[in-house]
C-alpha cells in the first residue's frame, strides 16, 4: 500500500511539473493582449511530442535571431510555422525573441498541392498549390481577395517565387479559431492562411513593428 501511495505522489508531482514547464517554458502571456493561457499547457501523456516541437521552436529561434540581427528586421518578434505540427492543433507561433516565448498560438493552413493529405507537399514552382517552406519578409497590409491580407517576399531559393505565386498571409473563414485535432482544417493554394480572429491578434504585432517583422515555415 505504501508502495502504491509513493507511485501516485510520483505521478501526480510529474504531472504538475509537466504541466508547469508547459505552461511557463512554452508560454510567457503579455497581459495586454487578448491571448489563451492554456495554449501550451500539457499533460505527461502528450508531454513527449510538446518537447519535440520546442526543441525545433527553439533552434529555430536561435537560426532567426541571427538572421534578423544581420539583415535588419524586427528585434522584437519573428512569426514560426511548423509545418511538423498537424493542421488540426496550433502552429502558427508569434516568438518573443527579448524573452524566448511563444506570446500567441493559432491554426493555419498548407497548401493543397498535389495531394489531398494533411501531410504538406512543398514547392516554390507556380500553380503548384504548396507551401513554399523558407523565410519570408512580411510585406505591407493590403485589401485583397480575401479582405485583409499582408504581401509575402520569399527570402530563400526555397520560397523565391512567393510573391509573383500571389502567395500572401491572410485570413479566411474556413479556419477555426480554436485547436480540432485530430481532424485536419482546410487547405490553400499555397498561402498560410488563419482565422480572421487570428489575424487580428497577428496586425496588432505589425502594426506596433518599426522594422519588417520575419515570418519563418519550417519541416
Amino acid at each position: 500500500m505504501k508502495i502504491a501511495f509513493q507511485s501516485l505522489v510520483l505521478t501526480a508531482g510529474l504531472f504538475l511539473t509537466a504541466s508547469a514547464f508547459g505552461y511557463f517554458f512554452w508560454y510567457k502571456p503579455k497581459f495586454n493582449r487578448s491571448v489563451k493561457s492554456h495554449v501550451f499547457a500539457f499533460t505527461v501523456k502528450d508531454a513527449a511530442d510538446k518537447k519535440e516541437t520546442l526543441l525545433r521552436l527553439h533552434k529555430k529561434s536561435i537560426q532567426a535571431k541571427d538572421y534578423i540581427n544581420e539583415n535588419g528586421f524586427d528585434e522584437n518578434y519573428c512569426f514560426l510555422i511548423d509545418m511538423k505540427i498537424p493542421s488540426g492543433n496550433n502552429r502558427f507561433f508569434v516568438y518573443n525573441l527579448a524573452k524566448d516565448s511563444v506570446e500567441l498560438a493559432g491554426l493555419v493552413t498548407h497548401g493543397s498541392g498535389k495531394v489531398n493529405s494533411d501531410t504538406p507537399v512543398f514547392s516554390n514552382t507556380p500553380n503548384s498549390y504548396c507551401t513554399s517552406l523558407g523565410k519570408y519578409k512580411i510585406g505591407k497590409l493590403y485589401n485583397g481577395r480575401f479582405g485583409l491580407a499582408y504581401k509575402l517576399y520569399g527570402l530563400d531559393t526555397t520560397n523565391s517565387k512567393a510573391f509573383d505565386r500571389f502567395v500572401v498571409l491572410h485570413g479566411h473563414d474556413c479556419v477555426p479559431n480554436e485547436e480540432v485535432a485530430p481532424l485536419p482544417i482546410c487547405e490553400s493554394l499555397g498561402c498560410p492562411t488563419v482565422s480572421p480572429a487570428f489575424l487580428t491578434q497577428i496586425k496588432s504585432y505589425l502594426g506596433e513593428a518599426t522594422k519588417p517583422v520575419m515570418l519563418w515555415i519550417y519541416f
